[in-house]
């Protein structure tokens, strides 16, 4: 069970952010960087801490700006399933679940939260700066959480999960209403 919270917390860090959770779990894994990451630990130590520090950066800086929000959301949708399958694969090393079932729940966790984001940013026309903040906070929280309290991480995607959903719903809702009225008809 701790495995499995463990991955939804590394995976939820995911759908926050692509190149941030990557470079947190390759450092925390001290001198052996990526070296027990799945498809990473194919790609040269150097080349990939260059890359991921930079990309890293560019999503620090350019999520603070409305058009620099637009552009990352692409690559983050686009993204997003892959990094959480990558981070559910890192963090589940000992467990009994199959490999295949672990990155289809990390890489689904992952998009619906990267889902859920977009959603956000186009209903209140980009997002607040001290969401941008808190996103960042907690991407790099859940990573650190996913190995140091896995029950807590595991907690946090959880209740993030949750507030997905009744995003989902919400956003039904409103839909509706507004179809009632008129609006989504083109009238």
């Amino acid at each position: 069970m701790i495995e499995i919270l463990a991955t939804l917390s590394a995976s939820a860090a995911a759908g926050m952010r692509i190149g941030t959770p990557l470079l947190i779990i390759g450092l925390l894994q001290g001198s052996n960087l990526w070296s027990q990451v799945p498809i990473l630990s194919h790609i040269s130590p150097p080349i990939l801490l260059g890359c991921l520090t930079s990309w890293s950066l560019i999503e620090l800086l350019a999520s603070k700006k409305l058009r620099g929000q637009r552009l990352l959301q692409l690559f983050q949708l686009l993204m997003s399933p892959l990094v959480g399958a990558i981070m559910g694969l890192a963090v589940a090393t000992a467990t009994a679940t199959p490999n295949w079932l672990i990155a289809i729940i990390g890489g689904l966790l992952a998009l619906v939260l990267q889902l859920v984001q977009v959603g956000w940013f186009y209903r209140l026309r980009g997002l607040p700066l001290w969401a941008v903040f808190l996103q960042d906070t907690l991407c790099v929280a859940l990573v650190l959480f996913a190995f140091g309290a896995p029950w807590q991480g595991g907690l946090i995607a959880l209740i993030l999960l949750w507030f997905a959903v009744r995003s989902a719903k919400q956003w039904y809702d409103w839909y509706h209403k507004g179809r009632g009225r008129g609006i989504g008809h083109g009238t």
